[in-house]
């Protein structure tokens, strides 16, 4: 009866959650600029979750809160003079000829709207591949086809699995760095150059993440996982080097989380490749559930190479949108952190010992993860100008799930492994 009760609370909490705007804010020079974010509409009174520009480039976030009737620029504005400070300069080289990779799955309403970002992209040299996964219906390929076959070429990947989907756009790029993101972005028109310009200054960069902030806020479970952290690394540039293992990470590479997400990641092809790209048994659409994206920061990171967090290197993710879908994300969200490190051991042994010495530490450290979001009223928000989202409290119901799929996540990959081995055998 009580866990019940306290099911029935939580759910009440959840459905009065309010809806926020996203808009951006441009402080260069004395005429601010303040426009909505992609897809919303003007900024009116209400909350306002703004993202502060300097000179066109992310410096931070803030919650604002415009009274009825008030200029709502002129109240941001001064909002963000007081909290943000401009960015040091950091003008990027040259970047390398790029390829994109976007792999998707029946969606093509999203699909096309994340293509168009891409192709308003204002990097020199550049190609974007859709990979196609497990199609049901020819809507994917109709489109590309009708709308944009001089820009994107079109791979089908018939097995279902997004590091599969991955894999086969990884086999079919031209490009000396291969960027990923996913069919529900909208991506600034200088994402690509600000997450491929480092490769060109640093030979030994394997890899480079950037920034992903909430398209939408319209739907509570929208806000809900933006007030817990969504998928934003903060504001501060950081380079990860295994050779110079960072102090303040005890458990590197192992949380990989810290470092980036598959919808915002690109990696020099030759390193990609050379490690084997991302293990097939990992990811959404196989029942490992995920974790695709961090085996491939493990892989390149333990095999010598840096790894770089670029917050310039913007895209704006359409969350997902229901109680459902939270249920759903929790979930995987642990089966493929532990799915992940499974297919890391499996996959290159010499990395046991490392992983046990700092077991003892990652068993407190995920217990530390669902134990702060389990807390009611926790503010787990991060640095002011980093994440500003109200925080609400993160339902149990949600940890609970978190924490069974750790539990579940190497029973998961192992699964997925049997499920490919009997998928090549019928193929053969």
């Amino acid at each position: 009866m009580v866990r019940h009760a306290r099911a029935r609370e939580e759910l009440r909490r959840f459905l009065d959650i309010g809806a926020v705007q996203v808009a951006e804010l441009d402080l260069d020079g004395e005429e601010a600029v303040l426009r909505p974010g992609p897809g919303s509409p003007p900024v009116t009174h209400g909350e306002v979750f703004v993202l502060v520009r300097w000179g066109g480039r992310p410096v931070g976030t803030l919650l604002g809160q415009v009274p009825e009737g008030a200029d709502a620029r002129a109240v941001l504005v001064a909002r963000a003079r007081a909290e943000c400070a401009p960015a040091v300069a950091e003008e990027p080289g040259e970047p390398p000829f790029t390829s994109v990779v976007v792999a998707t799955r029946e969606r093509a309403g999203q699909l096309a709207r994340a293509l168009d970002s891409l192709l308003a992209q204002d990097h020199p040299r550049f190609e974007i591949v859709v990979v196609d996964n497990a199609p049901v219906t020819s809507e994917t390929r109709e489109l590309v086809e009708r709308k944009y076959a001089e820009r994107v070429r079109y791979v089908c990947e018939p097995v279902p699995g997004l590091a599969g989907a991955h894999n086969a756009g990884l086999d079919a790029v031209r490009g000396e760095v291969v960027a990923f993101t996913d069919d529900d972005v909208v991506a600034d028109p200088r994402w690509l150059t600000e997450l491929t310009a480092p490769f060109a200054a640093d030979a030994r960069l394997g890899c480079s993440t950037g920034l992903i902030l909430p398209a939408r806020l319209t739907t509570p479970a929208q806000v809900l996982l933006e007030s817990h952290g969504g998928f934003a690394k903060g504001f501060t540039p950081r380079t990860y080097d295994p050779a110079h293992p960072p102090g303040d990470e005890p458990l590197f590479p192992f949380t990989a989380g810290r470092f980036g997400s598959g919808a915002n990641m690109a990696f020099r092809t030759a390193v990609l490749r050379e490690v084997g790209g991302f293990d097939p048994a990992t990811g959404a659409g196989t029942a490992a559930r995920g974790g695709d994206d961090l085996y491939g920061f493990v892989r390149v990171l333990a095999q010598g190479h840096r790894l770089r967090y670029t917050p310039s290197a913007l895209v704006w993710h359409h969350h997902r949108e229901t109680w459902r879908d939270l249920e759903t994300q929790a979930y995987g969200y642990g089966a493929g952190l532990t799915a992940y490190l499974t297919a890391v051991l499996v996959n290159r042994p010499a990395l046991l010992p490392a992983f046990l010495a700092r077991l003892p530490r990652g068993l407190a450290h995920a217990r530390a993860l669902t134990a702060v979001r389990a807390t009611d009223g926790a503010d787990v928000g991060g640095t002011p100008g980093d994440h500003d989202v109200r925080t609400h409290p993160w339902p149990r119901r949600l940890s609970r799930l978190q924490r069974r799929g750790m539990v579940y996540g190497p029973v998961g990959y192992l699964k997925a492994r049997r499920a490919l081995r009997a998928t090549v055998r019928g193929a053969r």
